[in-house]
């Protein structure tokens, strides 16, 4: 019996050459193997054509990972996308039935980035396509030119909500965080809590409200360099030890079941 869990991390469909591919970046398979202590393996984007059910039932946890693409907009009901706006429509059909699936089977999610705007629009919340472009927030997006550590690096605080997955997981009320999209929550969707605002207002991490399992999104990148952030490296743990604790679940479920058989 293994005693490490299984991680599903979320693949991009992408076009090497002419060979479509599914791939996921390594600072978030990093932060599996190393900060929650799990066995990271990917999820390519291949919709219905591998059953949520199927998927869940190898795995112990899922991470939704960041991206470079967008939300298609018709998934939440929003305005088609300004030109060259970049899509990716197999993660679509595959992230966003899976993760409803993962948590209402009570399986372990953790949501970055693109991940994090996925579970608002899997609930039915809207986003801004736009954050720059909207109102009163700041521009939220990364300068492409800078280094990777300029990047990745501290850009704003987050007010973390009393009480809340956050606030227990690290003790902390406000830390600073990195902030590299474009996109951000609009209506926040029913079933979910609020977890981190920034300055400018803008939600920064939600929860899903009575949850069977750990599940939780962030808008900005825990993975980078997480073990030198005491909240990045609470967050994986706590996200190891949700998976950790799936596995229980499943010995205890499975012993049940041989016991009445």
């Amino acid at each position: 019996m293994r005693n490490r869990p299984v991680v599903g991390i979320s693949a991009d469909r992408i076009m090497s050459g002419p060979h479509p591919s599914h791939v996921a970046g390594e600072k978030y398979i990093d932060a599996i193997v190393d900060g929650a202590h799990a066995l990271a393996v990917v999820l390519p984007a291949l919709g219905a054509r591998q059953a949520a059910a199927d998927v869940l039932s190898a795995v112990d946890g899922l991470l939704f990972t960041g991206s470079r693409s967008n939300v298609e907009p018709h998934r939440y009901g929003g305005v088609p996308a300004a030109p060259g706006t970049l899509h990716d429509a197999a993660r679509d059909a595959t992230t966003l039935p899976l993760m409803r699936a993962a948590i209402d089977a009570g399986v372990p999610v953790l949501a970055i980035c693109r991940g994090f705007q996925e579970m608002n629009v899997v609930f039915g919340g809207t986003l801004h396509q736009s954050v720059h472009a909207a109102g009163p927030y700041a521009d939220h997006r990364e300068r492409e030119d800078d280094a990777l550590d300029v990047q990745y690096g501290p850009s704003h605080a987050v007010r973390i909500s009393a009480g809340g997955v956050l606030h227990t997981l690290a003790g902390l009320r406000e830390a600073r965080v990195n902030s590299l999209h474009g996109q951000g929550i609009e209506r926040l969707a029913d079933g979910l809590a609020i977890e981190a605002v920034a300055p400018d207002g803008l939600i920064e991490a939600v929860s899903v409200a009575h949850s069977r399992a750990f599940a939780l999104g962030v808008q900005w990148h825990p993975e980078w360099k997480h073990a030198s952030d005491v909240l990045s490296s609470a967050i994986f743990r706590a996200f190891g030890d949700a998976c950790r604790d799936r596995i229980r679940i499943k010995r205890a479920q499975a012993a049940g079941l041989c016991t009445q058989n």
